[in-house]
């Protein structure tokens, strides 16, 4: 069986790696275009482009995928790579683009999506994020039929994983990745004997999974410091949480709920290894902070750079 694979960042890699080591042939990947990254900002494949040339394999790298978008050059050359490739079925995985019709009716299988959610809940862009921010206490890989919605195809597997208190975005999103590698090969199989069996999505319990935005990292003291805490795991490593020292913005990477009041953003300990804010309700003891170009250091090595602190935090 002849798999097309379409996906951009390390999450989707895991998911390519999984396919060419199962043995599946894979005529073509289609990924993002090269972005500028580093410091230098030099032109970067993705890690499913450097996967893919590793293999010796064809890759198509359009802007867009729509004949009649901005891009219809870059389209109908991508078009003619996958008619050329003759996929039983196309694998998706974290793509970046949205594939209009045309892709969709291409393979004779169609499209299979690795979606980091038990759906429906956490449709959308930041599904890890969002599962970890509001708290949940699992979550895992659904293997879906791709149609023309948002996430809203019918299920062919499901598994769960639960969220562990200490989990960032970063460690769960490894742990997700290697689950759906091991999840599409499983699918894929099946599809090739005619196994697989589609579940339509409940129509309760469907939440949206929206794009993290930079502005979301300045952290509110007037939230609950257990909102907080989350936020700050949901939101590393980007964006991560950011309050103001000063004229300096400083990232909180870990941070944990102890009790105290006071005036939100109030300093009610800044002393030793401990660092102890204020919150709308309860405290959040500060543990692993950065300074702007510095590294990620714990609170008492802050504490010692940064001499006496005023008596409030302000927001990034």
């Amino acid at each position: 069986m002849k798999v097309a694979f379409a996906g951009t960042p390390e999450f989707a890699r895991e998911a390519l790696h999984a396919i060419l080591q199962a043995g599946f042939s894979v005529p073509l990947v289609l990924t993002q275009p090269d972005r500028p990254a580093g410091r230098g900002m030099k032109l970067q494949a993705s890690p499913v482009k450097q996967l893919a040339l590793e293999h010796g394999i064809a890759v198509s790298q359009p802007t867009s995928l729509k004949l009649d978008g901005k891009y219809p050059d870059e389209a109908r050359a991508a078009q003619a790579a996958l008619q050329a490739a003759q996929p039983d079925v196309m694998v998706v995985a974290a793509y970046g683009l949205i594939l209009p019709q045309w892709v969709l009716d291409l393979p004779r299988l169609g499209c299979l999506n690795i979606h980091g959610s038990l759906l429906p809940r956490w449709r959308g862009a930041a599904p890890i994020h969002r599962a970890i921010e509001a708290g949940d206490a699992e979550t895992g890989i659904t293997i879906m039929q791709m149609d023309a919605g948002l996430d809203t195809g019918d299920m062919l597997l499901i598994e769960k994983d639960a969220i562990r208190p200490e989990d960032t975005t970063a460690v769960l999103h490894d742990r997700l990745a290697h689950l759906g590698g091991r999840m599409i090969v499983e699918a894929l199989e099946l599809a090739a004997c005619g196994g697989l069996k589609a579940t339509p999505q409940p129509a309760e319990g469907i939440t949206y999974a929206h794009k993290i935005d930079k502005a979301e990292a300045a952290i509110d003291w007037h939230l609950p410091a257990a909102t907080l805490a989350r936020r700050v795991r949901a939101f590393d490593p980007f964006p991560g949480c950011t309050f103001t020292l000063g004229e300096q913005t400083i990232k909180l990477w870990s941070a944990s709920v102890v009790p105290g009041s006071g005036v939100p953003g109030e300093v009610l300990h800044a002393q030793g290894d401990t660092l102890v804010v204020a919150c709308g309700e309860q405290a959040l003891a500060l543990h692993t902070l950065q300074r702007p170009g510095g590294k990620r250091i714990p609170a008492r090595d802050f504490l010692h750079a940064a001499g006496e602190l005023p008596r409030h935090l302000g927001p990034a």
